[in-house]
């Protein structure tokens, strides 16, 4: 995915405010041993462009002066109530670059597992994201997580994944911690109404 930034010269709270005014958005750029360069990007730009799933996930080329850098978002502001992008910061990558980023998890083949589609169970999504360790040019996009041949009483753990060589899940201490199991239906169980009792008859005294 491609973005245009341009070069920055300008810095301060009062030139931000004025860049924001006119549609822009300030950044920084840093990395691969090279000197942090402040940017700007067109505000529109890129907040349609973060509305994507693959703009937080995948390498990006930033278009800056002419030449196309390889870099990742790294961190952003937004505004409290706005639709406003504040700042943002983006990592130069090379081929020596090794990364930590969080993966969006694609579950796929869900209703065609055995699970759902011959025992009516569900299948609870744990996690939604992974924290993968790898060398950034190969970073996935996502990663997949088949659930067609999941059974009844089953759980996907993340030791069950296959990776990409050089790629390893981060669970900072937890033992193969589960990402997806499957929930049984639970039985109605149907509870016959109870009659309601006659009132009892009262005795008559004796005159």
């Amino acid at each position: 995915m491609k973005f245009t930034a341009f070069e920055r010269s300008l810095q301060g709270t009062g030139a931000s405010r004025r860049l924001r005014i006119a549609g822009k958005v300030p950044g920084i750029v840093y990395g691969a041993g090279v000197q942090p360069l402040n940017i700007e990007v067109d505000h529109n730009a890129l907040y349609h462009a973060m509305r994507k799933e693959t703009f937080h996930s995948s390498i990006l080329e930033m278009d800056l002066n002419g030449k196309v850098e390889k870099v990742l978002l790294r961190d952003y502001q937004v505004h409290p109530f706005k639709k406003q992008v504040l700042h943002v910061d983006f990592q130069r990558i090379d081929a020596t670059t090794r990364i930590h980023k969080k993966v969006p998890l694609h579950f796929v083949n869900e209703a065609e597992s055995p699970a759902v589609k011959l025992d009516k169970c569900l299948i609870n999504h744990a996690v939604t994201e992974l924290e993968i360790e790898c060398l950034a040019e190969k970073l996935p996009e996502f990663l997949t997580i088949d659930l067609g041949h999941v059974v009844k009483g089953q759980s996907i753990h993340v030791d069950d994944l296959k990776l990409d060589a050089g790629v390893k899940v981060l669970t900072h201490g937890r033992k193969n911690p589960i990402i997806a199991s499957v929930v049984e239906p639970v039985a109605e169980e149907i509870v016959a109404p109870v009659a309601a009792a006659e009132p009892a008859k009262g005795k008559k005294g004796k005159k």
